[in-house]
């Protein structure tokens, strides 16, 4: 695959040899790896070798973002003008993210492995296609807020074209402060908001009218005339039509002014209305969605008029057809949300900060759905899920799992160490990064470090435990999440309780050094010490040999091989090791004195780790598959299971363990084995005082199912006839 480095004007130290051999770039059959050649100015004199390199079927990666809508528009030209297609052309930074920084100067061979590492990256398959949301908007607008917002907006948006309606809450006080238009331009409407849901394209917005809930001017009657203006003699009616019942003094000379049009009614009945929307344009001082990332197609500004011309910008851009990634794959069988009707985890549901996630259930059985049209793609929901049944999908695990341990590798390879892996977002966290490798550049920063390397994620949160801890033992020496700020802060509460079991682990298995880190900073001068930071150890980290596995699509998968893997080459060998409260592994504690074996646990899991004996009463317990979900323990009905978060390492994790055993009851009828004796005796104490089995029908607790029908039905006969059983 054609690869085109340049050191931008002499200003990053690149070494073409050393990186053609460490990233497999510029491949010839006949020749092996030649070196890359080091462009000096790419995207001006030299912009002929990028023209070359597109005559080939091969993508052709460029070491250059900031000019990728000039090699772009290059790509087409040449096109054009051979009248063939182009190679693709993909695009890699390598200046901001370390070339620039002044550990680059001081160590080039470190840094130079770093962008060997990021080059291989670059070269990869792209990832399969994902499934796709769409959304379909007409540009309906329904614009909120007080008249002095809310209307003049309402002209300058139905001037851009699109369709609008205004609802307009309580008068804000200032009179003239806002004027409906002389002509019935758009639709007002006067009222309090009862409810907003949806989506773009499908919100539908409830507003309470009538008495005390909104203006006591109906709009819809309202011939604007002027005469209650005119009339009243407080001025508590402007131009928008609307009373400020805070100056009103209940004088109703505007209720005589409106005369016959009768569109003034103090005394309104309550009503509510509604309307379909495409967009929402919400000019209110609290937004009409709290969470922390609302549906798309919610635009509050609020009263920063700043904010407002920018959103009413992009109000107008969101009128067609749109699509977005399906972020997650669901895998129900594997869920551990709910059972016999019983709840277990939520961790995903009390997490999605969109709320996209809720609870449904169907015959007793709890599964969780996403409103794709509602998930921002943040993949929190997949880092908490302790059993893998809900997982990112943009890209999937196993194709960003095949990024890390391609970085790691190479970077390796090409002589770097200690590598750290700094897991950044998309939007905020590569602007950041661009911001402090500009400013390193400039002699204001520091940039960043020669051993930590940017790998973008399309959020921060979207990755776990599994994907942390295979990145060690693929060789990194450590691995860091940058936040911005700009995430939810359910969030960072997430990240640092995943990096704390996973600390423990590490820990437990005798791996010295500080490993993991959670990086925040919002701003360069932050980002620059939090990089700094995490680049050198604290103290020196205990060698761990290079794994051979990949990363699975499956999560407790790859967990299974880390685990394996760290627990095989532990400095400190550990068959066992307590883990923090809400780890997804663990083993489950059974009080064999109060267990009476009805097995209501083996149907409430999930993961099949309680499992029983067809042919006799054994509880037994596989503790590799257990999540900790707590299915069991609220399902028991004897309070007889406790959760015991741990790691238990080895073969002796996936071999079954008996945690409850007993003899069979035999029925005293029919001999026939049907329950034990613990769970006979706890049902003669239970039912003792049941109408039906008092006196010597207790009997029948001791006999199985199909003998207890039989008594029944031969001692109710016998009573009815006079019969006597023999």
């Amino acid at each position: 695959m054609p690869t085109l480095i340049c050191n931008c004007n002499d200003t990053m130290p690149l070494d073409g040899a050393a990186l053609a051999k460490a990233s497999g770039g510029n491949q010839d059959a006949t020749q092996g790896t030649a070196p890359l050649k080091v462009h000096r100015l790419l995207c001006r004199r030299e912009i002929g070798d990028f023209r070359k390199a597109l005559d080939g079927t091969d993508d052709v990666i460029v070491a250059c973002t900031q000019e990728s809508p000039l090699f772009t528009e290059v790509a087409a030209q040449t096109a054009s003008e051979q009248g063939v297609m182009t190679a693709p052309v993909r695009f890699v930074n390598i200046r901001e993210t370390g070339g620039w920084s002044a550990g680059a100067r001081r160590d080039p061979a470190t840094a130079n492995a770093k962008i060997a590492a990021l080059l291989a990256v670059a070269a990869l398959p792209d990832p399969d296609p994902v499934a796709t949301v769409d959304y379909r908007s007409e540009g309906t607008v329904l614009i909120m807020g007080p008249a002095a917002r809310a209307l003049p907006w309402a002209g300058r948006l139905s001037e851009a074209g699109l369709d609008v309606t205004v609802l307009l809450g309580q008068a804000d006080g200032v009179v003239g402060s806002g004027a409906n238009p002389a002509d019935r331009a758009w639709p007002v409407h006067s009222g309090r908001l009862a409810s907003l849901t949806g989506w773009l394209g499908t919100f539908t917005a409830t507003w309470e009218t009538g008495a005390g809930k909104s203006n006591p001017i109906d709009l819809d009657l309202c011939t604007r005339c002027n005469a209650c203006i005119a009339a009243c003699p407080e001025q508590a009616i402007d131009f928008s039509y609307q009373i400020d019942l805070d100056r009103c003094r209940d004088h109703r000379e505007c209720v005589k002014a409106c005369g016959a049009a009768a569109a003034i009614d103090f005394d309104r009945p309550a009503a509510t209305e509604s309307g379909r929307f495409d967009i929402v344009f919400d000019l209110n001082d609290s937004p009409a969605f709290t969470m922390h990332q609302p549906p798309q197609g919610y635009l509050h500004a609020g009263g920063d008029v700043a904010r407002q011309y920018a959103l009413a910008l992009t109000a107008q851009q969101l009128v067609g057809e749109f699509e977005k990634p399906k972020f997650f794959r669901y895998k129900e069988s594997v869920c551990a949300h709910g059972r016999n009707q019983t709840t277990g985890c939520t961790a995903c549901i009390d997490i999605c900060s969109t709320q996209a996630i809720s609870s449904h259930w169907r015959d007793g059985k709890g599964r969780i759905e996403v409103t794709p049209n509602l998930c921002m793609g943040c993949g929190a929901c997949t880092t908490v899920c302790p059993s893998g049944a809900i997982s990112y999908g943009y890209p999937g695990p196993e194709t960003f799992g095949e990024r890390l341990r391609t970085l790691v590798t190479t970077y390796s390879r090409a002589g770097g160490r200690d590598a750290v892996l700094l897991i950044h977002g998309a939007e905020h966290g590569t602007s950041a990064i661009l911001a402090l490798g500009r400013a390193a550049r400039a002699g204001q920063a520091r940039g960043v470090p020669p051993n930590v390397i940017p790998v973008s994620a399309f959020h921060p949160a979207s990755t776990g435990i599994e994907l942390w801890l295979a990145a060690l033992c693929w060789g990194a020496g450590g691995v860091a999440v940058l936040l911005t700020g700009d995430e939810a802060p359910q969030y960072r509460a997430a990240l640092l309780e995943q990096m704390a079991v996973a600390r423990t682990i590490l820990e437990g298995f005798g791996y010295r050094g500080q490993r993991l880190a959670l990086v925040e900073a919002s701003d360069v001068a932050g980002l620059d010490v939090g990089l700094g930071a995490i680049s050198t150890p604290a103290e020196p980290l205990s060698p761990l040999p290079v794994a051979g596995f990949r990363a699975a699509l499956a999560k407790r998968e790859t967990l299974d091989f880390v685990v394996d893997h760290l627990a095989r080459n532990a400095p400190v060998p550990a068959e066992t090791m307590a883990l923090p409260a809400g780890a997804p592994l663990g083993a489950v504690q059974v009080d064999t004195a109060r267990c009476t074996l009805c097995m209501a646990c083996v149907g409430a899991c999930p993961t099949q780790a309680l499992r029983d004996n067809a042919e006799r009463p054994v509880l037994a317990f596989v503790e590799r598959n257990c999540v900790q979900c707590g299915l069991c323990e609220k399902t028991c009905p004897e309070d007889a299971i406790t959760l015991v978060p741990r790691l238990l390492a080895g073969d002796a994790a996936r071999r079954p363990v008996t945690l409850n055993e007993t003899q069979p009851f035999h029925c005293v009828r029919c001999g026939k084995p049907f329950g034990t004796a613990q769970m006979v005796e706890s049902m003669l104490v239970r039912l003792a005082g049941h109408p039906a089995f008092a006196g010597a029908a207790a009997e029948r607790l001791k006999m199985c199912s199909d003998c207890r029908v039989i008594d029944m039905v031969e001692k109710d006969s016998g009573a009815a006839t006079g019969a006597t059983l023999q």
